[in-house]
């Protein structure tokens, strides 16, 4: 894969744009107290709202390696489910991985797979919860643990393989309401 497409998958910049243009202090920044020392942010207070999260990404891979993950011929078994049973234990354990998460009641994780040309597998992760905080890095846990067993899975054959485009797509529920990332042409 070329350089530049590799950075135009990874990175949206026009999506980041308004974040890029608006000025951001330690204070916009939830994680951070006014002294700028790491802090978990307080929920006790917000409400308990229905939410989920969508995110996704991508494995890149030779042709071959496809191959061999759609017809279940790899040694070490079904990829796939193997790979989306880890997504989903993943999520579950969030808040044991990304030090600042809450612990977030789970009611449902969903992980799908598709097959968007003959080298690359899409991952879409779906996280719902009702809670006082949202459940995006939840999701994206689990597309990322999912692409990440995938590899391990099947390095013995391609090491080459790419996780790459990692993402929220979108997002409901919360104070500050609904997201849905833009798509552009060319992105998964």
């Amino acid at each position: 894969m070329a350089p530049g497409r590799h950075l135009a998958l990874a990175y949206n910049t026009q999506a980041c744009e308004p974040l890029a243009a608006k000025a951001l202090s330690m204070n916009s920044l939830s994680h951070f107290d006014e002294g700028g020392a790491s802090r978990m942010v307080d929920v006790g207070r917000k409400p308990e709202t229905h939410r989920t999260a969508r995110a996704s990404g991508r494995v890149g891979m030779q042709p071959e390696t496809l191959r061999l993950i759609r017809d279940r011929r790899l040694a070490k078994g079904d990829v796939l489910e193997v790979a989306r049973l880890a997504g989903i234990q993943a999520a579950k354990r969030t808040w044991e991985l990304v030090p600042l998460c809450h612990q977030v009641p789970l009611s449902s994780v969903r992980i799908d797979f598709s097959f968007p040309d003959d080298a690359s597998v899409r991952i879409e992760a779906i996280a719902e919860a009702t809670a006082r905080t949202g459940v995006e890095m939840e999701a994206l846990v689990a597309v990322a643990v999912t692409g990440l067993t995938i590899y391990d899975m099947c390095k013995a054959v391609d090491r080459a393989m790419m996780l790459d485009a990692v993402c929220l797509e979108e997002k409901t529920g919360g104070q500050r309401g609904p997201f849905r990332r833009a798509t552009q042409e060319g992105t998964p």
